[in-house]
């Protein structure tokens, strides 16, 4: 199985230009079996303005995603402010291999003024069937805990998928993170994480793929937008 990394720089306010470099991401690597992206990809990591940039779930945006992985034939993890009738939640979509929404996870962990004046908090974890695995979407703060990453583990998941906007000066946090959740639930990873910068923060790549033994098999760097197509491992290896 292969995956696309897709850490990209996103700009904030500009929904239809991040939407369309998603999909040119996702056509342009029709040889990947699921692509990942980075968290609140759609919007831009911000607090500001989520009810103008906020979407619900079925949104023109999400259904073009939609098309371009099934026109790939290729799984989508996909960072959005969704638009719930609660407020507005820090969510990804999961769409399968034939383009249609397997599942939408609404983060449980929230950080910082995420849940001050930003976010509701997302009720329950998700496992979604797609491109043959059973997946565990996770977002950011939510790798920093162990108790997230186990109960999916406990629940059935055999593949973790992590969108992420990690920022300067937690590099560290996320490194720990994301290897010690694959090893101590002997599952493969896999972790996008954005780049640039936006409302004063710096964010800070990293994207990886971990075996189950807490081997990071690709790293990206820290600070280049890059496309990373990587070997996504199996219970017992990787194919």
């Amino acid at each position: 199985m292969k995956a696309l990394l897709a850490q990209l720089a996103c700009r904030i306010d500009d929904v239809d230009g991040n939407t369309a470099r998603a999909v040119d991401a996702i056509r342009s690597h029709p040889e990947a079996d699921i692509a990942v992206f980075p968290e609140l990809y759609l919007s831009g990591y911000t607090c500001r303005d989520l009810d103008r940039l906020a979407r619900p779930a079925d949104a023109t945006e999400i259904r073009e995603i939609a098309g371009a992985a099934a026109e790939a034939e290729t799984g989508v993890v996909i960072g959005f402010a969704e638009r719930t009738s609660a407020g507005v939640a820090n969510s990804v979509a999961c769409i399968d291999q034939d383009g249609e929404l397997a599942g939408v996870y609404r983060k449980t962990t929230l950080f910082g003024s995420e849940a001050e004046a930003a976010f509701v908090e997302g009720e329950e974890l998700l496992i979604v069937d797609l491109a043959g695995r059973r997946v565990a979407p996770l977002i950011c703060f939510d790798i920093e805990f162990p108790e997230p990453a186990r109960q999916v583990a406990m629940a059935g998941a055999d593949l973790l998928v992590t969108a992420s906007a990690n920022m300067d000066p937690f590099y560290i946090d996320h490194v720990v993170g994301s290897v010690a959740r694959a090893h101590e639930n002997r599952l493969p990873h896999l972790y996008a994480n954005l780049v640039g910068s936006g409302d004063g923060l710096v964010f800070v790549g990293g994207s990886r793929s971990i075996a189950p033994t807490g081997e990071t098999l690709v790293e990206a760097s820290r600070d280049r937008e890059e496309l990373l197509i990587v070997p996504v491992a199996e219970l017992g290896g990787f194919d």
